[in-house]
Formats: C-alpha cells, sequence, structure tokens
C-alpha cells in the first residue's frame, strides 16, 4: 500500500543537526568523569529474520528512530520486523579502568544486544534504562549489534500514544534505539544506583552497591558539609534549608566518593502533603496551598518523534511554558531521558508524571460513554490478561525507580481515561508503597476506584463547574482549542482538537476567557490543579499553544501569564 506523504516540518535545532547528536552526559543525578559516547551514524537494516544479515544497506544516526525525518531513514517499519544496529568502536586510551558498563536510554520494544559476537542480553519495555557489563568482552576493535522488535500489536508493553494506524490523537510509532548509547568505565567496587531521602531540614542517601566507606560532600548557600558514607548510607541536617519551588528551585549538588569510585549528584528540599483550608482539601507545597497551574506535554516534535533534535528542545519548551506562566506539566504517557527532568528540577517546572499505558484501547469504552457521563465503571476484570498486567506494573516500578529522585515531580499518574486500566485500588497500594512521598492520581479522568490522592476529572465538551470534593479537585485535562497556522501543519488535510479558531486574536480570547470563566472562579470552590492540553501540535492534533516544529506560538505571554498569578492569589485567600 502506497504510504501517505505528510509535510516535512524541522525544528531550527534538526536543520542545525550534528553528526553527533546528544553529547551531553546523559545521566545528570550519577556523573562520572568516564563517559564514551555511542550516538551517530550506525549501520543499519530492517530484517523477517531473528538471524542478522550478512549486509547492512542502510545508515541510520542514532538515537533517532527510523520513522524520523532525523534518523535519515524515515520510513514506516512493518509490523513482525526486526531492527538491526551495528557500531564499530575503539575506546580512548586510559578510558578503561577496571569494569566497563554499556548503557541504553530506551529501545523500544525488545532488545537484545551482542558484542563481538557473544550475547549479553534482552531488554523488554521501551521507556526505561537498561545496562550490561562488558569488560571482559572487549577487544582493541568491537563490534556492537542490536536487534529490537517493535509489537505494537500485541498490546503487552507499555506503548503511550504509539499506534501504526497513526491519526487523531495516536502518533506514528517510534521504534528500537530512541534514546542515547553510551559506555562508561568504573573501580572494581562501584556506585550502582543513588537513593535520596529528604525533609524539610534534612536529607538521607543512599549509595547501592558492594561499597568500601567513603565520604559525602553537600555545597550549601552557606559553604560545604562533609559527613562519612558508611555502609552504603549518609545523613545531613542542613541548616538554613533552601526549599525548592517553582519560584526558587534550588538544588544542593554533592559529591560522593567510596573508595576509587566517585559520582556527583544533586538533590533537592521540598515537602508535599494535602491540608484541609477553609474546609476545602489543598495541595500544599512546603506546607502552604499552592495552585498548580499546569499544561499537558505529550514530549513529540515534528522531526524527531519522541527525540528532539537535541536536549536543548526541553529547556525551550520549559522555559516558553513558564513565560506563558505556567509552574506544571503533566508529562502525558510518556518516560523522557532525564534530561528532560533534569531542566526541570534546574528552571523550576513541576512535573506530575504519567506511568505509560498498554493492553487494548476501545474508543466507545474509553472515550466516546465516558465523555457523555458514563464514568463510573468497576475495573476488577478491564483487561485480564496476566502478562500484561505483570507487563504494567513492571513498567511502573521501572518508571519510580528510574525517576523516584527528581525534585521536580510531584505527582504520579497511574491510569489515563481506562487505557489499559485494571484493580487501580491494588495498583494505588503498589505505587505508594514504592513511593509514599508524593500524590498519586490512581484514575485521571474517568472509571475512579476508592484510592486516590485526588480527585481527578478531564472536561472538553461542557462548561467545566466545580463540585466540592473530599480530596483535592484537580482537572487534569480540559482545553483543547484549535489553531492552525499556514506552514506550521504536519496534516494540512485533516485535523484534530476540540474547538477550531481561524485568527491568532480569536484564539487567544477565547482562551483567557475560558480561565477568566471557569477556572479561576472554581478555585474557591476546591480546584487545586488543572492541566490545559496542551504545549505543542502533534500531528494531526493542533491543540497546543506552540505549533509541532515550536516555530511559532498562538498566544502572547503579555495577555495570558497574568492567569498564572491570578490563580495563586486566589488560592492564598
Amino acid at each position: 500500500m502506497k504510504e501517505k506523504v505528510f509535510c516535512n516540518l524541522y525544528t531550527s535545532e534538526g536543520e542545525q543537526l550534528s553528526a553527533q547528536p546528544w553529547q551531553d552526559y546523559p545521566r545528570p543525578q550519577m556523573r562520572r568523569d568516564s563517559f564514551f559516547n555511542l550516538n551517530g551514524e550506525w549501520a543499519f537494516a530492517v530484517s523477517k529474520s531473528e538471524q542478522a544479515p550478512q549486509v547492512f544497506s542502510k545508515k541510520i544516526l542514532v538515537p533517532f528512530a527510523p520513522q524520523t525525518l532525523l534518523s535519515g531513514v524515515h520510513r514506516a517499519v512493518p509490523e513482525q520486523a526486526y531492527l538491526y544496529y551495528r557500531r564499530q568502536f575503539s575506546l580512548p586510551q586510559n578510558f578503561r579502568k577496571d569494569r566497563v558498563i554499556l548503557h541504553f536510554g530506551a529501545v523500544d520494544q525488545i532488545a537484545a544486544v551482542w558484542l563481538n559476537g557473544s550475547f549479553l542480553g534482552e531488554h523488554k519495555g521501551g521507556y526505561e534504562a537498561f545496562c550490561f557489563e562488558i569488560t571482559d568482552l572487549l577487544q582493541e576493535e568491537n563490534i556492537l549489534l542490536v536487534r529490537a522488535l517493535d509489537q505494537l500489536s500485541c498490546g503487552v508493553y507499555p506503548y503511550g500514544k504509539q499506534s501504526a494506524n497513526r491519526g487523531g490523537m495516536w502518533y506514528t510509532p517510534t521504534s528500537g534505539i530512541w534514546q542515547t548509547v553510551w559506555l562508561e568505565s568504573v573501580p572494581q567496587r562501584y556506585i550502582k544506583n543513588l537513593r535520596f531521602e529528604t525533609e524539610e531540614k534534612r536529607v538521607r542517601i543512599h549509595a547501592e552497591g558492594d561499597l568500601p566507606n567513603g565520604e559525602v560532600q553537600v555545597r550549601t548557600p552557606n559553604g560545604l558539609l562533609h559527613t562519612d558514607l558508611v555502609d552504603g548510607m549518609a545523613e545531613l541536617e542542613l541548616p538554613e534549608p533552601r526549599l525548592w519551588s517553582p519560584e526558587d528551585p534550588y538544588l544542593y549538588e554533592c559529591e560522593i566518593t567510596a573508595g576509587e569510585d566517585q559520582v556527583y549528584s544533586y538533590f533537592a528540599l521540598r515537602t508535599l502533603s494535602v491540608e484541609t483550608v477553609n474546609d476545602l482539601a489543598r495541595l500544599c507545597l512546603n506546607g502552604k496551598p499552592y495552585f498548580f497551574h499546569g499544561i499537558l506535554d505529550q514530549g513529540y516534535w515534528s522531526d524527531g518523534l519522541m527525540t528532539p533534535a537535541d536536549p536543548s528542545c526541553y529547556e525551550k519548551d520549559i522555559l516558553a511554558m513558564k513565560e506563558l506562566g505556567f509552574n506544571m506539566l503533566r508529562k502525558h504517557i510518556k518516560v523522557e531521558p532525564e534530561a528532560f527532568y533534569y531542566a526541570c528540577d534546574r528552571l523550576g517546572m513541576v512535573v506530575f508524571q504519567d506511568m505509560v499505558n498498554n493492553s487494548d484501547y476501545h474508543f466507545l469504552r474509553d472515550t466516546a460513554l465516558p465523555t457523555v457521563g458514563l464514568k463510573r465503571r468497576s475495573d476488577r476484570q478491564l483487561h485480564r490478561n496476566p502478562q500484561s498486567r505483570e507487563a504494567f506494573l513492571q513498567g511502573m516500578r521501572a518508571t519510580v525507580r528510574q525517576l523516584q529522585n527528581h525534585p521536580s515531580i510531584f505527582c504520579w499518574t497511574i491510569f489515563n481515561e481506562g487505557w489499559g486500566q485494571f484493580e487501580s485500588d491494588k495498583a494505588y497500594d503498589l505505587l505508594h508503597e514504592l513511593d509514599a512521598t508524593r500524590w498519586i492520581d490512581s484514575t485521571s479522568g474517568w472509571f475512579s476506584g476508592r484510592k486516590s490522592d485526588v480527585q481527578s476529572e478531564h472536561v472538553y465538551f461542557r462548561p467545566f463547574r466545580a463540585k466540592k470534593t473530599a480530596k483535592p479537585l484537580f482537572l487534569s485535562e480540559f482545553g483543547g482549542y484549535t489553531l492552525p497556522v499556514e506552514g506550521h501543519l504536519f496534516n494540512p488535510a485533516q485535523s484534530y482538537g476540540y474547538r477550531t479558531f481561524k485568527s491568532k486574536q480569536s484564539y487567544q480570547d477565547a482562551l483567557i476567557t475560558l480561565y477568566q470563566k471557569q477556572i479561576i472562579p472554581a478555585v474557591s470552590r476546591g480546584l487545586c490543579a488543572t492541566v490545559y492540553t496542551q504545549v505543542s501540535d502533534v500531528e494531526d492534533e493542533i491543540n497546543g499553544l506552540l505549533t509541532f516544529d515550536r516555530r511559532a506560538k498562538k498566544v502572547e505571554a503579555e495577555a495570558f501569564a497574568p492567569i498564572g498569578e491570578q490563580l495563586q492569589n486566589e488560592i492564598r485567600t
């Protein structure tokens, strides 16, 4: 079947793409002085066979998926086809210490890896990092082989907004390698993972691994603090604590030494709570009611899909939304590279993080009927396949483990609009056991169970009217107004959104009116947080405040930014 042709839209960063993209250190919370980046041009082939081909006829630019413009391939991947990647490399002199670790940021969905003909292992799940020790297999010249299989149709592994039949709110798939591939060298005894537990004035540091005792050094506004690392544990009280907030995103930098290993990291101090204020349940930051003025962030770009041309693209999006007055991003149905969360940590952008859905989606059950009001349904018998249930929970565990140290993450969302939802109360208990320090939105939109820290609603096709609830009220999706911008449309023949405008002025006026007439008045009735749809256009979906290529904005900060201040003032009165 002949492929449809859509407009090729490049971001400004994509137009200036380097032959060696994504050279930033990929793990900001565990930095070492040892780093060898394997991004760049790899040999590439697509095959129906489980055996690697003898000839690799194409080239691909890693870390971009083959469906993207930036990859140099820009082709759909046939269902059940294997993607093969091959890369030759030699390590620099003096790089190798005792051990060498090979890291993958993410490969969608099932990855098998070989080095110099030896099988290293397999990883299932397309959104989390994984690694292999390769010390004993290294040679002077090395050949790395990766085989990836993307099984979207089976619905077992998390897939988010990807669809083989893209269109509307479903997007072109991202298959294979889509995050940085890199190497580091470590001593024989090394820190495998760090975990921070923080309170208002205290931090506990857990360094995992078979470690000798060592030292921790923390940089504070008043100078350096030192303490011992004993049995992988250290604890510090921080005088005159500087608490993290969107207005003052202060990060405590730290250096952790254990024997010959040394890593650099950071943490922040802040408290999250739910308090009753004037007979209303409120979300509180550092002990005070705070309004979370958020926007839906899908994390897609016109030329790289799930992978922007450069990590700096995250910072540009965050600063663009802060300029408009937003203080929170709902990271929607996607887990980003750590560069995104690091940017949120240091720039002061709160993140409400979704888990990535799997299992089947049914329009009538999951969208149409709930939209017209049929929002109550038991989820005990939904999505009963034990393999897909376990794959979802495994993805949830991996997400928390990978992101738990980022202070910008305030809330986890488990299920969105019933997509793949099952036994949400049990999922809440599991997630709360994994992380009791953050809020949990168990069921964003509808099909709510008993256990959730917020009352989460989606409202698109009717006026929003807040009703008093026992839990903090969270309007977790609304808006979705569309404005087509000529010259910046991926699919000029088709658009998707909830209310269409023809001019920038009418669009901006309607958006401001929506907040002034429906959102701001609801704060006095219990509304604590909102998520407007959305940061940018994505393919057919043209309801972004920015265009898909990030080259045009649809709202001016001078007109819209005061909304954020009004919301904050309202919740404090």
